[in-house]
């Protein structure tokens, strides 16, 4: 017996479908759509209606550069961040538990741990985010590509990947450019985002430039300053030229020694749309934290 034939679905017919499907979940809940089979359904809606979405059954909201701020205030924009080697399956646990309870966008965590945070924060609208090349940035492009890979298998939303700086630094523009883009196309093949980590404490401003470029020229979703990792953090005058480079249709994270509310605004009035920080309940609560990983 044959197999049976498939029929191709252009771009605009899926924008409908995906659109009534949206419309459906809206109107009606989940069981407009119980019929198909599905287990839970995503979709991508714009912030005002985020609360209907989620209570008709939704268990994850996508959400755009520049929207997670107004989604649940200064929480919204957060990476609740937990990146040091030594953490404990119990610090994870509460690093979820703290960004249940204050809604942060995402935790961002070392590939091994994003099973159990996926596992933990699931229908709670917090994204679990992982890192790949990290810190250094050096490994393979294959690696990099599989590393996002599993994590996205593992339940990974978005997928924060260092970008080859030495490779940078040598002149080879072109060989960073297909590193990202290799990373990027998996990522969005699997419905995640990607933010490229430039290490901008290690560059010239003509390096982060140039670096900014490849990441938009690749396809990347956000270009993120710093692992936290090296010899300095995010700086206002850094993530003020990322945004003027990259303009408004990438996302800007800004990572690396962000403290509390002050330093925090600061990033954003800067051009920021997204912080990494382990000083997450702190910056939401006016108090002074750390900003170790």
């Amino acid at each position: 017996m044959s197999a049976p034939a498939t029929a191709s679905i252009d771009a605009a017919t899926l924008e409908r479908i995906l659109e009534e499907i949206g419309r459906q979940i809206l109107e009606h809940g989940p069981a407009s759509i119980s019929g198909w089979g599905c287990s839970s359904v995503c979709i991508e809606v714009c912030p005002e209606h985020v609360e209907e979405v989620v209570q008709a059954g939704a268990c994850r909201v996508g959400v755009r550069p520049g929207d997670s701020a107004r989604l649940g205030g200064l929480a919204g924009a957060i990476d609740h961040t937990l990146l040091k080697p030594e953490a404990t399956a119990a610090e994870v646990d509460r690093l979820c538990d703290e960004a249940r309870t204050h809604r942060f966008a995402s935790v961002c965590v070392n590939g091994t741990w994003v099973r159990r945070c996926a596992e933990i924060v699931i229908g709670s609208g917090v994204a679990v985010c992982c890192v790949v090349g990290f810190p250094l940035g050096a490994s393979a492009t294959e690696v990099k590509v599989y590393e996002a890979r599993r994590a996205i298998e593992d339940g990974a939303c978005e997928i924060d990947m260092v970008m080859n700086v030495g490779a940078l630094k040598s002149g080879d523009r072109e060989f960073v450019r297909r590193d990202i883009a290799a990373v990027a196309e998996t990522c969005h093949r699997m419905g995640a985002k990607l933010k490229v980590i430039l290490e901008t404490a290690l560059l010239s401003d003509p390096e982060k430039i140039a670096a900014c470029e490849a990441a938009k020229s690749a396809g990347a979703d956000f270009v993120k300053t710093s692992t936290g990792f090296s010899k300095g953090g995010a700086t206002v005058q850094d993530v003020a030229l990322m945004r003027s480079v990259v303009g408004p249709s990438l996302g800007v994270k800004a990572s690396g020694g962000i403290r509390d509310q002050k330093d925090a605004a600061a990033m954003i009035a800067a051009g920021a749309t997204r912080l990494g920080a382990s000083a997450s309940v702190a910056i939401v609560s006016g108090a002074q934290g750390t900003s170790a990983y």
